[in-house]
């Protein structure tokens, strides 16, 4: 007979085997989609997102949510595989090892759930927040709306994870005049008026934010440079880019003033900006979820789409079964016994 532990196994592997970069999901949706229609749930594809629920009898409706796009394979990434208690592939542990309890919970535990049931598979998750694929499936799928609590099954350590940083990219330009580097009284250095602002960020220290009892740490950071067009000329342009990780409860609007005030007269442009996720601690669903299982409980210092699921009033919180060290890395691996366990947790809170 089949272990859960081979069978989580396996099924993290058949989905690590699936290539699904962001923009490509289809077929990792369509196994997805497969598989659910095997469980007898009610089963709706919303372009490649798919969705799984039980029958909606008036029980608090609790979701589990997961993307199933990954970022792209790195250059030393070899083909998915397993390794003793290990699946090693491109998205293992952010997030198919999540995506396997997902459709193991679908096949062995929902039709024993106490609570009605949704389960979301969403595409797009990776790219810009306008492009994610869980707008428009929370859009378009009314039900959705009345769940009493979500868990984004993001990679955790199966540590229950509250609220998330907002985020947001800016583009800092600078202007300047050419001129040749031997002459360059000539002319302006467009990223020698940079320097202030880069002093200041590579000596600002995190600022620290307490809600509830938890500490997010905001952090501003220049990730991207680019400006001159050869060597020996005075550049007459250059430009950072800035990202701001910004606590729960900051609006998006004043954060880029903060930033507005540090780059003085430079140009300020907004490249993308995502809001932060309401912590939601006071929930009776997840305290019986925690007095089942005892996980700790921790601050996400990062984003995850917590935030656009408490934007839309639905109480959410990260948990997943992925290592997030070890998201985004090459030769991304997730362990099997994490993976298990994070099944077992769901089993114990909805068959109670």
């Amino acid at each position: 007979m089949t272990t859960l532990a081979e069978r989580l196994a396996r099924r993290t592997l058949e989905l690590c085997r699936v290539p699904s970069v962001t923009g490509n999901e289809a077929a990792c949706a369509d196994l997805v989609e497969a598989q659910l229609r095997d469980t007898g749930l009610g089963v709706t594809r919303v372009g490649e997102s798919v969705l799984a629920r039980t029958p909606q009898r008036g029980r608090p409706l609790v979701l589990l949510v997961g993307h199933t796009d990954t970022v792209p394979p790195k250059a030393s990434d070899g083909p998915a595989r397993r390794e003793g208690g290990r699946i090693q592939g491109v998205g293992a542990s952010d997030m198919k090892g999540g995506l396997a309890v997902m459709l193991e919970v679908a096949t062995s535990v929902a039709a024993r759930s106490r609570f009605d049931l949704g389960l979301v598979f969403y595409d797009r998750e990776e790219g810009p927040w306008v492009d994610s694929g869980l707008g428009p499936v929370l859009d378009q799928v009314g039900w959705l709306g009345r769940a009493d609590l979500a868990f984004c099954l993001e990679p955790s350590d199966n540590v229950v994870q509250v609220g998330c940083l907002g985020t947001l990219h800016l583009r800092v330009t600078y202007r300047g005049r050419a001129a040749h580097s031997a002459r360059p009284w000539q002319g302006d250095n467009a990223i020698h008026k940079a320097a202030p602002l880069l002093s200041h960020l590579a000596s600002r220290p995190p600022r620290d934010v307490v809600i509830d009892g938890f500490t997010f740490r905001e952090v501003l950071s220049a990730t991207l440079a680019e400006g001159g067009k050869t060597r020996n000329v005075i550049p007459d342009q250059f430009s950072l880019n800035l990202n701001f990780r910004f606590a729960p409860g900051r609006e998006i609007d004043d954060t880029i003033a903060e930033v507005r005030v540090l780059v003085g007269e430079a140009e300020l442009e907004v490249v993308e900006a995502a809001p932060s996720g309401r912590v939601v601690t006071d929930n009776a669903l997840l305290r019986d979820f925690l007095a089942r299982n005892g996980n700790t409980v921790a601050a996400k210092q990062a984003w995850t789409d917590v935030a656009r699921l408490t934007a839309r009033g639905i109480d959410a919180v990260n948990l997943g079964p992925g290592l997030a060290a070890q998201a985004h890395q090459a030769g991304e691996y997730a362990e099997v016994a994490l993976i298990e366990e994070s099944f077992l947790q769901f089993e114990r809170f909805l068959v109670g």
